[in-house]
């Protein structure tokens, strides 16, 4: 391996520019090696911004390379086979979320990258958070003790007005060959999208705060506003059945119970995360949240002294070229992607937030949906008989 890994980054989009990009130009670790999008002159113009010496078109192109180590997908729609393609390449792999929408094959993915010596990350973003990484430290010193409840929320208010079209990207001629989603009203029908786009960071920190799998769930999925425009080029709403709230219940095998709700149809400013941990000894409090300036804040309790208290974050949660004026998708980010260069170029088995946790979070989603549509708890772990195909959004 070379001193500094050589990246190549696939999707050159708004995530990108903010939160990807970002972390690679200020790691130390790495260099900016290839950005690639379909659109080249968007490739050239982050290519520019963030110091890349090349760009790139074609996928296909970019893993045929000798020369990349890792590659960063970042691209809006299905990850899957660009998953797997870099994989079957040699290289290691960071993917945004979902790596896939069926738990099962980001195990087969976590395989692939363990029969290859590859590691592999996927965009958690939060758990990156410093008030996050801090939070985990503390528990991992028994400042909860053993841990009882967990509440978790994603809550922000992108699509609550109709008119914010439900596809994010800025389309200059109408989608071909892509098929709609969300068309089948019927409830146990309902199209996977918050749930699975932004419950799955919160299920992560919480799955990470309670230190154990969960062993059933009950859950429901809600479509609080059914009628929106679709695409930017779209000027009238349609029926799109998708959850933009959720709300589901959960025990641990250790005994704690679990909570978490997400939706971006409620008053709040992105990325509208809180995460509450409490315990025999104490409890945790942190909020990720973008308001007034401050982008993450941590509260602590004891059991003796139970009136929460705001922490300082220590300075060496925060990533390599931090600022203050940071937004929080590069503060979050930059920590995920020098994390990631350090755990390949050290070697050994350490790989947090890999394809393994990944795929632990995607069952909790696959579970949930599943107890929506059966209108009971479901036991986890899932089996075979339990995934029939789950309509899920790409976005």
């Amino acid at each position: 391996m070379t001193e500094r890994l050589r990246v190549a980054v696939i999707g050159a989009g708004r995530w990108s520019r903010t939160a990807h990009l970002p972390g690679f130009q200020r790691s130390p670790l790495c260099d900016l090696a290839v950005v690639c999008d379909l659109d080249e002159d968007l490739a050239r113009h982050r290519a520019a911004e963030f110091g890349a010496s090349e760009t790139e078109t074609d996928a296909e192109r970019v893993l045929d390379r000798n020369d990349i180590d890792v590659v960063d997908i970042v691209t809006r729609g299905d990850h899957q086979d660009l998953v797997f393609a870099t994989l079957e390449a040699g290289k290691h792999c960071l993917v945004e979320k979902p790596v896939c929408h069926d738990y099962r094959d980001v195990w087969r993915a976590h395989e692939l990258a363990r029969s290859k010596g590859l590691k592999t990350k996927v965009g958690l973003t939060f758990r990156y958070a410093p008030a996050v990484m801090y939070m985990f430290d503390l528990i991992r010193e028994g400042f909860v003790g053993q841990p009882y409840v967990f509440n978790g929320y994603e809550q922000n208010s992108q699509w609550l007005d109709p008119d914010n079209p439900m596809d994010k990207r800025i389309h200059k001629v109408k989608p071909v060959g892509e098929a709609p989603w969300g068309t089948d009203s019927d409830r146990e029908e309902i199209t996977v999208s918050s749930l699975e786009g932004y419950g799955a960071p919160t299920i992560d920190i919480g799955l990470k705060c309670v230190g154990s799998n969960l062993t059933q769930v009950v859950g429901i999925l809600a479509n609080m506003v059914p009628y929106r425009r679709r695409t930017n080029l779209d000027t009238e709403r349609e029926r799109i059945n998708i959850d933009d709230a959720d709300m589901f219940m959960a025990e641990a095998a250790n005994g704690a119970l679990f909570s978490m709700q997400s939706s971006y149809v409620t008053v709040g400013n992105y990325p509208g995360i809180e995460a509450r941990i409490f315990g025999s000894e104490g409890a945790i409090q942190t909020r990720l949240v973008d308001e007034h300036g401050v982008i993450q804040t941590i509260k602590t309790a004891t059991k003796d002294a139970v009136e929460f208290v705001q922490r300082e974050i220590p300075p060496h949660y925060f990533p390599p070229g931090y600022r203050p004026d940071d937004a929080w998708g590069t503060a979050f980010y930059g920590n995920l992607v020098h994390d990631f260069c350090r755990e390949i170029l050290d070697g050994g088995e350490r790989n947090q937030g890999d394809f393994a946790q990944s795929a632990r979070v995607q069952e909790v989603i696959n579970a949930v949906a599943l107890s929506h549509r059966r209108r009971a708890w479901v036991r986890l772990p899932l089996g075979d008989d339990d995934m029939a195909p789950i309509p899920t959004s790409p976005f």
